[in-house]
């Protein structure tokens, strides 16, 4: 089966910024279900690169178009990378291969009659590469607000005029085409108050495809086609890729996709796209995002900051696919930290560590009795199936989180820890209670994987899953799939919280830095930016200020994770813990703690060791480092803790 998708192709005028990562990341997010899925799935996406507006930015640079356009392509594609955007072609609307393309359907158009020379006197908007066709001299641009431009020349004019019945009768017949249901209403309504033919060529402007003479493509002619010169170009003719499955676009270029291109395809007798979904803006501060307004928000320094996870996470979750959503770093921060850290995160370590302390480490067997968090994944399973499909992600997200809640409440009260002091007593109780957990979790992890590709993984691994979850069958995920006896693998913290104040901070400073390298490369003034310092490898957040003391510089201190803990036979104040500080294995200390602390209540809680100190043997097993504890009055420890969180195996200075 194959499913072929589309991202629209991003004018190079401007450098990437998160409203392009939005797109992309959805359809990232869309290949990877579908790949889930069983399809054969191939993702386009690219750069448009010819117009007048790109021929005025390149000459006020002083470089030619091609040179402009090399530059600003060469930077979306390098921040898709980034992304980890699983893209099949890059195509860019300068490829010899595009324009032979575009000749081809134009071809096919005027063959059929459906193309015309005239001439045109009228407004044109340079910035939005449009016909303005109801402004007079001197009006501004509806859609952008800047002054329009009157424009004579003679052009190839498109008969979009002969197509309106035949568009209308296309939506009625196929109601998914157009998508959201008011997005549909909108291209419906602009259909219905009549069509006027359009003009697809230009002949004052050099920068683009030739056509004839000094004719050259208008730009939205030819960059629509790319959807087919991605492809193949003419030889789609010969293969099953075309029609696209699915385009998806932001909504202030619907009506191009939605009426000029269906009625462009029309003419050159050509299949239409299955189904065109636009999605809302971003807003900043109630407003869209826009270079005008000056409130553009960039994807890099979230990545940098947080992780691609936590904006992937944060914008299918928050924003309701197909509306305008608001776009906030506290909120960003805030979901990451309230929802993946305390809630994914938190279960799979909780999960994982106690099949580690009470099972050494393998999936318990489970009795035939069914869990109750069986119907609770059941019922996550076929609401986060019919939501992702429709592209409702916050809707799916939110059946998983619903289902990640009954995990959280089922453990509280099933209270393994206690069942493990029971001993057989309740042994399999304790069986049922981690199977479920873990199986629980298996199942989350697999329906995220689209959201969260790689955070899953890890999990996935860390269960013992040896199958790669990329290319599981969605489609068969059920209820009690996870196999007993199955040892896990290493458990690692994989989403830490983060301080919100300072990963703001930081992100707001990154921001004016790349704000001020992409204004650069774009040949814009700018403010000289401040400098963000860069933070030192593995660790989060920014450094502390160094200390003055030689002496205590020199002792290594480490943030770890309790793994296990148990006490040691014949001493009432020992434990003997196995404490994960980012090494290849864990570390075994043996702390005098245990008349303070129960060794179960330590399982997945951070602690500060000294890491750089000769081992010793106590009570014949080898201590390999200290726990730092304070002493309150009375000898009682008290273990050195955090308010925020910070990653295991930071170095505290």
């Amino acid at each position: 089966m194959k499913y072929y998708l589309t991202t629209p192709i991003y004018y190079v005028n401007a450098a990437p910024h998160i409203g392009h990562a939005y797109t992309t990341l959805a359809a990232d997010t869309v290949k990877r279900l579908k790949t889930m899925q069983g399809y054969s799935v191939v993702l386009t996406t690219g750069t448009d690169e010819h117009g007048q507006k790109v021929e005025r930015s390149a000459t006020a640079m002083g470089k030619t178009p091609a040179e402009f356009a090399t530059i600003i392509s060469n930077e979306f594609r390098t921040e898709w990378d980034r992304l980890g955007i699983n893209y099949d072609h890059f195509i860019r609307t300068t490829d010899p291969k595009h324009h032979e393309t575009v000749r081809w359907l134009f071809q096919r158009c005027l063959d059929n009659g459906y193309i015309y020379k005239g001439s045109y006197t009228g407004q044109y908007c340079v910035s939005d590469e449009a016909y303005v066709n109801d402004a007079k001299p001197g009006d501004n641009c509806p859609t952008c607000g800047r002054p329009t431009e009157t424009v004579t020349e003679e052009n190839y004019f498109f008969k979009l005029s002969v197509f309106a019945d035949r568009l209308l009768e296309h939506y009625e017949q196929n109601p998914d085409f157009i998508q959201p249901e008011a997005r549909r209403n909108e291209v419906l309504s602009f259909v219905r108050g009549g069509l006027q033919d359009l003009s697809i060529s230009r002949t004052t402007i050099k920068w683009g495809i030739p056509l004839d003479g000094d004719h050259v493509a208008y730009v939205w002619f030819d960059a629509l086609i790319n959807y087919i010169s991605a492809i193949g170009g003419p030889k789609i003719l010969e293969g099953d890729l075309w029609p696209a499955d699915l385009h998806l676009v932001g909504k202030e270029i619907l009506r191009f996709h939605g009426v000029f291109w269906p009625a462009f395809l029309m003419a050159a007798e050509l299949a239409l796209p299955k189904r065109i979904f636009a999605h809302g803006w971003l807003l900043f501060e109630n407003d869209k995002m826009s270079k005008s307004r000056g409130n553009i928000v960039r994807a890099e320094p979230i990545r940098e900051v947080m992780g691609c996870e936590a904006l992937r996470y944060f914008l299918f979750r928050e924003i309701v696919f197909g509306q305008d959503g608001g776009f906030s770093y506290d909120a960003l921060v805030n979901r990451y930290n309230s929802e993946l850290a305390n809630g994914l995160g938190n279960l799979a370590s909780r999960t994982l560590t106690m099949i580690r302390q009470y099972r050494d480490g393998v999936i318990p067997a489970h009795s035939p009795e069914v869990s109750s968090l069986a119907e609770a994944a059941s019922k996550a399973i076929e609401q986060t199936t019919r939501a992702f499909d429709g592209l409702e992600f916050s809707r799916g997200l939110e059946a998983i989180w619903v289902m990640l809640s009954a995990a959280d409440k089922f453990i509280v009260e099933q209270a393994p820890w206690k069942l493990a002091k029971a001993g057989d007593a309740s042994r399999q109780q304790l069986d049922d209670a981690l199977y479920a957990s873990a199986e629980l979790l298996r199942v989350a992890v697999a329906l995220l994987h689209p959201i969260l590709p790689e955070s899953t993984v890890q999990i996935w691994a860390q269960l013992g899953m040896t199958s790669p979850l990329p290319t599981f069958d969605i489609r068969s995920l059920a209820w009690g799939q996870l196999t007993a006896g199955q040892p896990i693998g290493m458990v690692s913290p994989v989403f830490p919280r983060i301080d919100a104040k300072s990963a703001i901070d930081r992100m707001r400073a990154l921001e004016e830095v790349e704000t001020a390298r992409q204004a650069k490369l774009l040949g814009k003034p700018v403010a000289p930016p401040v400098e963000a310092a860069e933070p030192p490898a593995g660790e989060l957040l920014p450094p502390s200020p160094k200390i003055e003391f030689d002496d205590f510089a020199r002792v290594d201190l480490r943030v770890g994770v309790v793994l296990s803990a148990e006490r040691v036979k014949g001493a009432d104040k020992l434990l003997h813990l196995k404490v994960d500080i980012a090494e290849p294995e864990p570390r075994t200390i043996v702390a005098g703690i245990a008349l303070a602390y129960e060794p179960e209540k330590l399982i997945g809680r951070k602690i500060v060791i000294v890491a750089n100190l000769h081992p010793r043997k106590l009570r014949g097993i080898e201590s390999n480092g200290m726990i730092v504890a304070a002493s309150l009055e009375g000898g009682k420890p008290v273990l050195a803790a955090f308010l925020e969180d910070v990653p295991v195996g930071a170095r505290l200075k």
